[in-house]
């Protein structure tokens, strides 16, 4: 199957990284090459591109969709939270823009057999990085009834984690829970069923606490902004497109907190704490999708673009 995935917010995201043609950047979520090619597009042969991704299949598609660049582009297997220390370990000190779009690729949701869609029957996997052994059909069948509540309460905002956590249970007690299609008929029993009339599909709320837990992201995002914000160069700018409320209060708070770092008290007449501004927040409120690409691509309905700059 071939990788695809619509470059969400792309013109917004190039426009906002004010690219230098000499520059050097970082793509941390490389995905299908979209925003990459759009940057290496107005890159001079002066200047450099790192992408990188855990998905192999993303890493194949984008080798292939990138050989024009390669002059100017290294592609690099790994998470982007292990991007600055792998940049560092090849000789850059710093980069003038990094951008990270967070959403799974349409790849990734219309592969069957990567388990992340409930669309489609396949193995619970949801794994991003195929290397690692944690798969969702691990969590769904060894993780106590507690951890499920927890999970998909504070990854899926489910108003019935508990239910869905007391029935994953107990039908995994008949036999291992393996497939989306299983996993879907247990959280269609949770619901009550004029709740399931009004909403969207039922199971869209676990599937999302289940792919996040799986593959850490929320924690990896976390571990990850203050590190790009300091290997970002003077001026250097950081853009992230979110997918969903977790992430972009992770985001909102990471910038607000690099461009106000100040502990003191607010009684405080002069700061003491030493901390000092890494840079300024660009997005007051974050930049939506157009009213035309809603039109060409549904899924980009919950994106949003929020840009960090280094102080110069």
């Amino acid at each position: 199957m071939e990788f695809k995935h619509y470059s969400v917010l792309l013109k917004e995201t190039i426009d906002n990284l004010m690219i230098k043609p000499d520059g050097v950047y970082l793509d941390g979520t490389l995905g299908g090459g979209g925003h990459s090619e759009a940057i290496l597009s107005h890159l001079s042969a002066k200047g450099h591109h790192y992408g990188v991704d855990q998905d192999e299949a993303a890493i194949e598609a984008a080798t292939k969709r990138l050989a024009p660049f390669s002059d100017r582009l290294t592609i690099i297997r790994n998470n982007y939270c292990n991007a600055v220390d792998a940049l560092r370990s090849m000789g850059v000190d710093g980069v003038d823009g990094i951008v990270l779009d967070l959403g799974v690729s349409s790849y990734q949701l219309d592969n069957a057999d990567r388990g992340f869609t409930y669309k489609v029957d396949a193995d619970l996997d949801m794994r991003m990085d195929r290397r690692q052994t944690l798969t969702a059909k691990t969590i769904v069948n060894t993780y106590s009834e507690s951890q499920l509540f927890h999970v998909i309460k504070d990854y899926g905002e489910d108003n019935f984690a508990k239910n869905i956590a007391k029935h994953i249970v107990i039908e995994r007690e008949k036999k291992p829970i393996e497939t989306t299609f299983e996993l879907n008929e247990i959280i269609r029993a949770s619901i009550p069923a004029k709740i399931r009339e009004k909403g969207g599909h039922p199971s869209k709320r676990t599937f999302q606490a289940l792919r996040i837990e799986c593959n850490a992201e929320l924690d990896v995002l976390k571990n990850s902004l203050e590190g790009m914000i300091d290997f970002l160069n003077p001026g250097g700018r950081l853009c992230i497109i979110t997918f969903h409320s977790l992430e972009d209060r992770i985001v909102k708070s990471a910038f607000r907190t690099a461009e106000n770092p100040c502990t003191c008290p607010p009684d405080f007449p002069v700061c003491v704490c030493g901390k000092v501004p890494k840079g300024k927040v660009i997005t007051r409120k974050p930049i939506l999708p157009s009213e035309e690409e809603l039109e060409v691509n549904s899924r980009s309905a919950s994106a949003k673009l929020r840009v960090f700059e280094k102080k110069g």
